[in-house]
C-alpha cells in the first residue's frame, strides 16, 4: 500500500488492526503516562463493536496468561537463586583446596585438578539454569509448578487445621 492512497480504499487484516491499535495505545500511554480504567476499555470495545461478554472472556484469558508469566518469573528466580547457592559452594570448596595447596606446597598444583573436575558440574548447571526454552525447561517448570501447588495446598490445609485447633 502506498502513502498517497485515499483512506476509503485502505483495508487491513485483523492482525494488522491489532498491531496498529497496540502501537497507538502504547504511544498514547507513553505520551500521557496514564493507565486505562475498565470503563475506558468498555468504551473502546463498544466503539470496535466488541461485546462485553467477549471483553470479559478476553480479560479472563489475559489474567490467566499474566498468572503464568508471574509463575515463570518466580521459577526463573528460583533457578537463579539455586545456581548462586551452588556457585558459592563451589567457590568455598575450591578456595579451601587452593588455600590448602598454597600453604602445604607453596604453589597451586594438585588443587587445579579438583578445580577443573568440580568445574564441569558448575558449567552444566550454568547451561541448565540459563536455558529458558525447550522441552527440558518445560519439564522442569511443570515439576516445579506441581511441587509449588502441593506445598501451597498443604500449607492451606495446615493453616485451616491450626485455626480449628486454636478455636
Amino acid at each position: 500500500m502506498t502513502a498517497f492512497e485515499p483512506h476509503s480504499i485502505r483495508s487491513y487484516s485483523q492482525e494488522d488492526v491489532q498491531q496498529i491499535l497496540h502501537l497507538a495505545i502504547a504511544r498514547q500511554a507513553n505520551d500521557k503516562n496514564t493507565e486505562f480504567s475498565y470503563e475506558q476499555i468498555l468504551e473502546i470495545a463498544a466503539e470496535l463493536e466488541i461485546s462485553p461478554d467477549s471483553l470479559k472472556l478476553a480479560e479472563r484469558d489475559w489474567l490467566v496468561q499474566q498468572g503464568q508469566v508471574q509463575q515463570r518469573k518466580a521459577f526463573d528466580a528460583y533457578r537463579i537463586r539455586r545456581f548462586q547457592k551452588r556457585l558459592g559452594n563451589y567457590a568455598i570448596f575450591n578456595g579451601f583446596f587452593i588455600l590448602l595447596n598454597l600453604l602445604t606446597g607453596g604453589g597451586i598444583s594438585w588443587s587445579l585438578y579438583i578445580l577443573l573436575f568440580c568445574g564441569l558440574p558448575v558449567g552444566l548447571d550454568v547451561w541448565n539454569t540459563f536455558q529458558i526454552k525447550g522441552e527440558e525447561y518445560e519439564i522442569a517448570f511443570q515439576k516445579w509448578s506441581r511441587n509449588h501447588q502441593i506445598k501451597k495446598t498443604i500449607s492451606t490445609v495446615l493453616n485451616k487445621w491450626f485455626k480449628v485447633l486454636q478455636a
